[in-house]
């Protein structure tokens, strides 16, 4: 069974995870809101394999939630994930963090809905946030791309079957959640570690590698910089 490296900095939960398969053997987690990710990111890789008492060199993969998220978040996650991946010259595996929400509600929530619609959420700041639809064959339906939560967006969704929403995206619109009961909030989501070993396992065994050199994050949006003008 493989032996895989998986963490998610995209959103202020950090979450590091070693597992064989999809089975965790050794795992931390900051849920905090201190967003900590580069101090302790490579502190909580290091203890982990200390406590399972294997090497860096005995992987067989490291995975990387790559988005959408926290742009700082992002960049030093995948940073980290390259630097193991091309010094011990192993294979990387980006892994989409909306897909990581998924598999952990799936595995909260023990097992697929038929005829529901999955809608992991991602904050994106006010009422805006992050998502992409997927089918109960955990098959996306659409593009990530950012939404606006607001009652017409809520009515306009499927009457035949549930739509679940969750992830730190959706928790934020719980008033809004309880006047249309077509939408189910799972409160409490987050890309952690059952969710990242599951994602690792599927991704491996499909043979789901990453180009190390262009793997980028998956913003969701560009950036709003804002550049100085220069003197006329």
């Amino acid at each position: 069974m493989a032996l895989l490296l998986s963490f998610d900095t995209a959103t202020p939960h950090l979450a590091v995870v070693l597992s064989e398969g999809a089975r965790p053997v050794a795992w931390r987690e900051d849920a905090s809101s201190r967003l900590s990710h580069a101090e302790r990111l490579n502190v909580f890789i290091r203890e982990v394999m200390k406590e399972a008492g294997t090497g860096l060199k005995d992987l067989d993969a490291v995975a990387v939630g790559t988005g959408p998220g926290s742009y700082t978040g992002l960049r030093i996650g995948l940073s980290a994930a390259k630097g193991l991946c091309f010094g011990l010259d192993k294979p990387l595996m980006g892994m989409s963090t909306l897909e990581i929400l998924l598999a952990q509600v799936l595995i909260e929530n023990d097992g697929n809905e038929a005829n529901a619609l999955y809608m992991p959420m991602v904050d994106a700041r006010r009422m805006e946030v992050y998502t992409r639809t997927f089918n109960a064959l955990e098959e996306p339906t659409d593009a990530t791309a950012p939404l606006v939560l607001d009652d017409a967006w809520c009515a306009a969704r499927p009457k035949e079957g549930r739509t679940l929403v969750f992830g730190d995206g959706a928790d934020k619109a719980t008033d809004l959640w309880q006047r249309f009961p077509a939408i189910a909030h799972v409160p409490g989501i987050r890309p952690g570690v059952e969710g990242l070993a599951r994602c690792a396992d599927r991704y491996f065994r499909e043979g789901r590698f990453s180009d190390l050199a262009y793997l980028v994050p998956e913003y969701g949006k560009p950036a709003n910089v804002a550049q100085k003008r220069g003197k006329e």
